[in-house]
């Protein structure tokens, strides 16, 4: 139980680590090099999407007499729509957006950009989760080393997300450590979900492979709705693509070679 409550909490120290650069720099990312840590987080979550939660849900699907590709299917596209839902709910906003995306709110802007990263670490802490919930049930096709790579990719691409929040705090005269905590938070709901989510599988032990289809569809979502539509806004997206096919590369070796 101490190895799945330090995988829970390894995507939040990653972003936690990255929410710490506001005590070591002075200016915020340059435009390139958030373009460069977007890709890579993109790339890495892609990966991670199908080697670690579709290509074992289908997997597991099969052995248990289903339609792998159809429970498959089906998991992926209520993740995609459960993130849909929650994108038009939660008040939130991007570093990069005077818009306000959500239910309207008089939230303060320092808290609607904390919630537009907030918003796409649920699914990312749902993956851990139910991975670490296959673990627990004993299911065969999911092993604690692939776990724990699936939670390090993850805090590895968390590192610039937490940065990401507290430099451009910091940048607009909010206290370093008001923005480190404001970065840090940003982040605690991955361990949350992945709990959450580990409760759950381990009443409804039947539905694993749908959770780990959900997990990735959800993660898919948030890809291609915010990630990729960033790195790919204005310039140096060159460096974004790239940073795409290295983050993709980087988590499917890790997966496949360690996994």
């Amino acid at each position: 139980m101490n190895i799945i409550a330090l995988g829970l909490l390894i995507p939040f120290i990653g972003t936690t680590l990255g929410a710490s650069l506001v005590f070591l720099m002075k200016d915020e990312i340059s435009e390139r090099m958030q373009k460069i840590l977007l890709g890579f987080a993109s790339g890495v979550m892609l990966a991670a999407s199908f080697w670690s939660l579709l290509a074992p849900a289908i997997e597991m699907a099969t052995s248990n007499g289903g339609s792998g590709w159809i429970i498959a299917s089906l998991g992926f596209l209520v993740g995609v729509f459960f993130l849909l839902a929650l994108d038009h709910i939660i008040p939130h906003l991007h570093s990069e957006d005077d818009k306000v995306e959500g239910l309207p709110s008089h939230l303060k802007k320092s808290t609607m950009l904390m919630l537009a990263v907030t918003l796409h670490n649920i699914p990312e802490g749902m993956a851990v989760g139910v991975v670490f919930a296959g673990v627990i049930n004993g299911n065969s096709l999911v092993t604690y080393s692939g776990a724990m790579v699936l939670a390090i990719g993850i805090a590895i691409q968390n590192f610039p997300e937490g940065a990401i929040i507290s430099l451009p705090l910091a940048a607009n005269k909010t206290k370093k450590s008001k923005a480190f905590l404001m970065g840090t938070l940003s982040g605690i709901v991955e361990p949350i979900a992945g709990f959450l989510t580990i409760l759950l599988a381990s009443v409804f032990v039947r539905i694993l492979p749908a959770m780990l289809a959900f997990a990735a569809g959800a993660m898919i979502y948030v890809v291609v709705e915010e990630l990729v539509p960033e790195a790919q806004d204005g310039k140096h997206t060159d460096w974004a693509t790239m940073s795409v096919a290295i983050g993709f590369v980087i988590m499917m070796s890790m997966d496949v070679a360690l996994g």
